[in-house]
């Protein structure tokens, strides 16, 4: 399946992309071969290949979530640039003006 100029041209209208004309038979030349090989792929017989998500079997490695005893609040907002009580005091970043 070849795509044409003017496809490309559509698609990139799509995106919002402003494309030069070397983009374009760029662009052109690259989807089209990226279609063909989706062809030669779908030509493939998969009916006894197993729906995956990967190509190889990836488990997910983590430690075991336990309970462990943390420092006192005290501790904590010492270590702070600046508190207010018993919180941290932060630079304020929202502006609170209704415009």
């Amino acid at each position: 399946m070849a795509i044409d100029r003017e496809q490309v041209q559509k698609v990139a209208h799509l995106a919002r992309l402003a494309l030069t004309p070397a983009e374009e038979e760029q662009f052109t030349t690259q989807l089209s071969s990226i279609l063909d090989y989706f062809e030669q792929l779908a030509e493939l017989d998969t009916t006894d290949v197993a729906p995956m998500t990967r190509a190889i079997e990836v488990s997910n490695v983590t430690r075991p979530d336990r309970l462990q005893p943390t420092l006192e609040r005290e501790a904590f907002l010492q270590e702070a640039p600046e508190q207010d009580g018993e919180f941290f005091r932060v630079p304020q970043i929202l502006d609170t003006e209704e415009s």
